[in-house]
C-alpha cells in the first residue's frame, strides 16, 4: 500500500511553491490600472443593483433647499474690511463672513469677482476663525488650535495646518446692489448637515 501512494504521487504533476525571489516583500501583485478597473466594475455592479431594486424607487431623494438671505450691499463693501453674519440659519457654528479681497477670486461676484464669503470656523476641529482674515495674503487663519489658514481667491483651500477639508464657501447672488446667501459649499463643522445641527 505505501508502495502504491508513493507510485501515484509520483504521477502528479507538482507545482513548486512561490519563493520571495517570486513575491519579495513590499511588491503589489496588482497594477493601479486593475485595481482601478476592478474597482470600477464592482461600484457599476452595485449601482445597477440598487437602482434596479424596488425598495430604491421607494427612497426619496433628498434635496438641500437654502434659504436666500440678505447678507450685504456690495456698495459698502471696503476692501479687506469682513463683514459678519449667520448663515444658513441662526443654529452653531453659523457664523460666516463676507468680504471684498481686491483680487479675483473662486466662485467671486461683483465687478471685479473679488466678493466672497466662508464659514468662519476651521474644518479641523472647529476653531473660531473670526478676526484672523489677513488682506496682504487673503487669507483666513492661522487657527487658534492647530495653525491651519485657507486660501480665500482658491475656494477656501487649506494653505497649511491640520485640516483637510477646505473652508466651506458661502455661495453668493448679486441682485443690483444686494448681496445674498444663496447656499454653502463644503460642510459646515460640527454637522452632519449644513441644515441640520
Amino acid at each position: 500500500m505505501t508502495k502504491h501512494l508513493q507510485k501515484s504521487s509520483k504521477s502528479l504533476p507538482s507545482k513548486p511553491l512561490p519563493s520571495k525571489k517570486d513575491h519579495p516583500a513590499g511588491k503589489c501583485l496588482m497594477s493601479r490600472r486593475q485595481m482601478l478597473f476592478t474597482s470600477g466594475v464592482a461600484t457599476a455592479t452595485v449601482m445597477v443593483a440598487v437602482s434596479s431594486s424596488p425598495e430604491a424607487a421607494k427612497v426619496p431623494a433628498m434635496v438641500a433647499t437654502y434659504p436666500r438671505k440678505l447678507i450685504a450691499k456690495l456698495s459698502q463693501l471696503k476692501t479687506d474690511k469682513p463683514i459678519g453674519f449667520e448663515y444658513p440659519d441662526e443654529g452653531a457654528f453659523a457664523q460666516s463672513m463676507v468680504v471684498k479681497l481686491g483680487v479675483a477670486a473662486g466662485g467671486g461676484i461683483g465687478p471685479k469677482d473679488d466678493v466672497v464669503a466662508f464659514n468662519y470656523f476651521c474644518t479641523h476641529q472647529g476653531g473660531d476663525l473670526d478676526g484672523t482674515y489677513k488682506g496682504d495674503t487673503k487669507s483666513l487663519g492661522a487657527c487658534p488650535l492647530h495653525l491651519s489658514t485657507y486660501d480665500l481667491t482658491r475656494h477656501g483651500i487649506l494653505i497649511s495646518g491640520q485640516a483637510y477639508q477646505s473652508l466651506p464657501q458661502v455661495l453668493l447672488e448679486l441682485d443690483g446692489d444686494d448681496i445674498y446667501a444663496v447656499g454653502v459649499f463644503g460642510l459646515i463643522f460640527g454637522r452632519y448637515d449644513n441644515l441640520q445641527g
